[in-house]
């Protein structure tokens, strides 16, 4: 289970690299995918452009945080629920910082990664899942 476990949070990591690319306009996730314009707390602060930039930024950090972490478990390392809480963290913050207030594709809009960074918050914090 350390191994899936691990795996997981490398891939989780890498799901990260997507929304980088969407935010830099190097690809679309999906046709007419606007995400991060309109986000609530940097668009009309940043404007557009910047916004996407940081939104990218911000996108590789989370990425690199959960490989590093998910290398980590992987290798029984000590520290990595220290870089897997902190990576899950920002990245929740992040989306919910980069979120354009509207209830409609969520999904789109990094809901999904929020849930699934709660979901780590609590096995690694509460469940002290996986151990060693």
């Amino acid at each position: 289970m350390i191994v899936i476990f691990g795996v997981f949070l490398i891939v989780h990591g890498l799901v990260h690299l997507l929304y980088f690319g969407q935010s830099w306009r190097f690809f679309e996730l999906q046709s007419g995918m606007l995400w991060p314009d309109g986000s609530w707390a940097f668009s009309k602060l940043l404007g557009i452009e910047k916004t996407r930039k940081l939104a990218g930024i911000f996108c590789f950090l989370a990425a690199a945080g959960f490989v590093t972490g998910g290398i980590g478990l992987l290798i029984r390392q000590v520290w990595w629920q220290s870089v897997i809480v902190g990576s899950a963290v920002f990245s929740a913050v992040v989306f919910i910082l980069l979120w354009d207030k509207k209830m409609q594709k969520l999904h789109d809009k990094g809901a999904v990664n929020i849930l699934i960074n709660l979901a780590i918050l609590l096995a690694v914090l509460l469940l002290k899942w996986p151990s060693f």
